[in-house]
């Protein structure tokens, strides 16, 4: 018997800020005006991309991704982008880095600089760039030991992959017009969908037909390296076409848990141009092997801070201190018939839509793009029988040994030292993202987006949003408060739960609640002729 009991108040609150567009999770912030002293709370939407966490802003975030899609898909002029010129806090900042990087370099030399090492300074330089970034300068320095002795391998191309010409490519983005024989005009554009090869038969819901002879291993490795493989497609697709190609793309799992690519393309491609660069695309991960088990159960490498520069791990029987993993990558460069650990390729699935601006279709395919991005990669097909639960299990524990990167924990499991070793590392507990149910290997971006798509940031969008809603509002001559403003001068600052002008949360939802109604009625009377996606644009003010 089956009672069904009252919904509980917060629950109701809950749904209800979910109708209305509202931070289910909103974060006391107080905001201070430097000119007048005034300190007023905020309630900042927590901003998450997950529906599980909170709809509101997952939905918010997923359509501002189809504003971003939809404008940059079928562009019939070049974007134009262009860089501002640094202001006087980001040049301060500049010359801070360059003095830390030069005492760095002296005390690399010299052993110590004015009492300090090279690690004093090399925290100094992070801290740094975090300041820079934070004050808006896009990008990074390549200044450390790493990208000064950067490791390579031969490119010379595989004997069992097709060999792909090479074209200039032209800095061209947009798409060539068509004539039609009414004489009108049209750009096409292009929707890919890629996947991964086949690991064994399934079924229609996803799983192996056969689980004993499904290769768990290889779906794994693949899934692990996927993201390498998109970019790999990329690059070869451009300078086989010759023209910088523009995509839009997102990464969601099959049935069968394999990680495959929808990819939005601005201009069209040939399919037979599409398979032979499917053909010839890989991506080869020259990484120390894991055929054989070196360390297991209670047999684990042991942590000595005297071994080597900064500590390092020792082997529990004889002492002997394991190879480093820059002495395992040059084993393999000195080895002639080294192969590599996995090659992970694309399979020959392509299904390739021409698609036309302002379409139906162009609507359809961003939805579908744009569909999943609201969920987790493991929430998209979600296990409901005891075959679907079982096949989450034996990739789960596929991954959970396999290393995701040079500094996985795992590579202790097979005799070697990750990559910046540190004390507690223990193979099977790697805190990676790929190990994650919820990620099924996947450890990239689930949305990929070229830098030329639409000449604007996923920020500039929002702003463009924000921007639209106060203009409308200040025409009904609404106040609304802007941040913004440059004659607006605030300092930000979290508030904690126990503050006294923070408000229970419960409050907080009510507050919203109540705002998002007034401020959706001001802007419906805003506009002539109000439409709910343009009712929806409040949400950005």
């Amino acid at each position: 018997m089956v009672k069904t009991l009252a919904p509980l108040a917060r629950g109701v609150l809950e749904a209800v800020a979910v109708e209305h567009g509202v931070c289910v999770r909103p974060v006391p912030m107080r905001r201070v005006d430097l000119n007048t002293g005034a300190a007023e709370m905020v309630y900042v939407p927590c901003g998450h991309t997950l529906a599980s966490v909170c709809p509101s802003c997952a939905e918010r975030k997923r359509k501002l991704r189809a504003v971003q899609c939809r404008q940059g898909w079928h562009l019939a002029e070049e974007p134009v982008i262009t860089r501002a010129d640094p202001d006087e806090e980001q040049r301060a900042w500049m010359e801070l880095r360059s003095q830390a990087q030069a005492a760095r370099d002296r005390a690399a030399d010299d052993g110590t600089t004015d009492g300090e090492g090279p690690e004093f300074w090399d925290a100094v330089v992070r801290d740094l760039d975090i300041e820079i970034e934070r004050s808006g300068v896009r990008g990074s320095l390549k200044t450390g030991d790493e990208a000064r002795g950067r490791r390579t391998r031969s490119t010379r191309r595989r004997q069992d992959a097709p060999d792909l010409p090479r074209r200039p490519v032209d800095s061209r983005t947009v798409g060539k017009v068509f004539r039609g024989n009414d004489g009108k005009t049209f750009r096409p554009s292009l929707f890919l969908t890629l996947t991964l090869d086949s690991y064994g038969r399934v079924r229609s819901d996803g799983t192996p037909v056969d689980p004993d002879s499904y290769d768990y291993t290889r779906a794994a490795r693949d899934a692990l390296h996927f993201s390498k493989l998109v970019d790999r497609f990329v690059q070869n697709l451009r300078r086989f076409v010759g023209y910088d190609v523009q995509y839009f793309a997102a990464v969601e799992p099959q049935r069968r848990l394999a990680p495959h690519l929808h990819m939005a393309i601005r201009g069209t491609i040939s399919r037979t141009e599409l398979r032979q660069v499917v053909a010839a695309t890989y991506h080869q991960v020259w990484w120390p092997s894991t055929d054989r088990v070196v360390y297991s159960g209670d047999r684990l490498p042991v942590w000595d801070d005297a071994a080597g520069e900064n500590g390092g791990y020792l082997d529990p029987t004889t002492g002997e201190i394991l190879p480093t993993w820059d002495e395992a990558l040059d084993a393999i460069g000195q080895d002639e018939d080294a192969e590599p650990l996995h090659v992970v390729r694309f399979g020959r699935q392509i299904d390739a839509q021409g698609v036309l601006a302002d379409s139906a279709d162009s609507r359809r395919c961003i939805g579908y793009l744009t569909k999943y991005l609201v969920k987790g990669v493991a929430e998209c097909h979600e296990a409901e029988t005891p075959a679907q639960r079982e096949h989450v299990d034996r990739m789960a524990e596929a991954l959970r040994y396999e290393p995701c990167s040079p500094t996985c924990a795992n590579w202790l499991r097979y005799g070697v030292q990750p990559k910046n070793p540190r004390k507690g590392m223990t193979p099977g507990y790697c805190k990676g993202k790929a190990h994650r149910r919820e990620h099924l290997g996947y450890g990239g971006r689930r949305v990929l987006v070229s830098r030329k798509w639409s000449g604007k940031t996923l920020a500039d969008h929002k702003a463009d949003r924000k921007a639209w809603a106060l203009a409308r509002l200040a025409e009904a001559g609404v106040p609304v408060s802007n941040p913004a403003d440059p004659q607006a001068a605030y300092v930000w600052e979290r508030a904690g739960p126990g503050d006294p002008d923070v408000r229970p949360t419960e409050h907080r939802l009510l507050l919203l609640i109540n705002e998002r109604i007034q401020r959706r009625r001001q802007l419906d009377a805003a506009t002539s002729n109000p439409t709910p996606e343009l009712s929806a644009t409040a949400e950005a003010a």
